[in-house]
């Protein structure tokens, strides 16, 4: 079957969109199901950790609220550039799906952090940082398994308690992670 260029916007659009309130939908179910701090096994290797982030993907922060104002306004940069860049691949055409799946992902995992920094500051009993000012609420955590002799070069893929890819992290933080490792992995011949 054959998209037209319309359809192919409409499409995107509405994958972002749904993409977008799944995020939305987790992080408001854990925040009012949860305190800040719990933590739920689901699985010896699937944890549900409710943590307030107040910096971007997996805790790695800039430093206080100028920190905050650069990231932000990073996101929103990000976000424009991700658009005019979907944008141009419908202009450009024989650009392959995966291409608009990946950047699909990455775009609403962009815009669902956004949401968070913009409202949550304001909207949110637990926090109080205002507008641009909002924690990310994170709360996947997958202790897959414990290393020990972890190199010091690949320190950063171990969490403070010792388990490989100890960091919380949220659907946003996901979606962009999983499709920058699928593009890397599946499309980088498009990128030649």
């Amino acid at each position: 079957m054959n998209l037209t260029k319309t359809n192919k916007v409409y499409i995107i659009a509405i994958a972002t969109i749904l993409l977008v309130i799944l995020d939305q939908v987790v992080k408001m179910l854990v925040h009012h199901n949860m305190e800040v701090g719990d933590v739920t096994q689901v699985f010896s290797w699937f944890n549900l950790c409710y943590v307030e982030n107040p910096g971007f993907a997996f805790g790695m922060q800039l430093g206080g609220n100028a920190g905050k104002i650069i990231l932000s306004l990073f996101r929103l940069v990000m976000i424009g550039a991700l658009i005019y860049g979907i944008g141009h691949l419908l202009k450009r055409g024989n650009v392959p799906t995966g291409i608009y799946v990946g950047a699909v992902l990455i775009l609403a995992g962009a815009i669902g952090n956004m949401v968070d920094s913009m409202f949550y500051g304001l909207l949110l009993d637990t926090q109080s940082g205002g507008f641009l000012m909002g924690e990310v609420i994170d709360m996947i955590h997958l202790p897959l398994f414990k290393w020990e002799n972890c190199p010091s070069f690949l320190s950063f893929l171990v969490g403070h308690d010792g388990y490989f890819f100890g960091a919380i992290f949220n659907c946003a933080d996901a979606y962009i992670s999983v499709a920058v490792v699928y593009l890397l992995l599946f499309q980088y011949k498009f990128f030649k």
